[in-house]
């Protein structure tokens, strides 16, 4: 089962299990990790799971596609590591895949 790492914007580190198939959108969710709201339920509709990707994972993720382009829009301090978490969805290949969290959701 692939292991993903959220660092909230304090540095505080939750290491999750996630069942290949789920979003890490539902891996945040289901694990309750502070700091991915998912307003919309991962219909990419709002931008409240947006998240930096570490940098080392940034050409290791599918493209994002125009409808997460234009969400970003809307996310807190968008960078060119900025992702939805709905939008991700977990593989195996994902094991070890950090991310942090924006200081905050609007």
């Amino acid at each position: 089962m692939p292991k993903i790492t959220f660092i909230e914007h304090n540095g505080a580190q939750h290491e999750v299990n996630v069942a290949v198939g789920l979003s890490v959108m539902e891996a945040a969710r289901d694990n309750n990790v502070p700091g991915i709201e998912a307003d919309c339920g991962g219909a990419c509709a709002c931008s409240t799971c947006h998240v930096y990707v570490d940098a080392s994972w940034s050409e290791k993720l599918p493209a994002k596609d125009a409808m997460e382009e234009d969400m970003l829009d809307f996310a807190w301090e968008p960078s060119e590591l900025s992702r939805l978490t709905c939008q991700l969805r977990v593989t195996e290949d994902l094991d070890g895949l950090i991310v942090r969290m924006p200081e905050k959701q609007i």
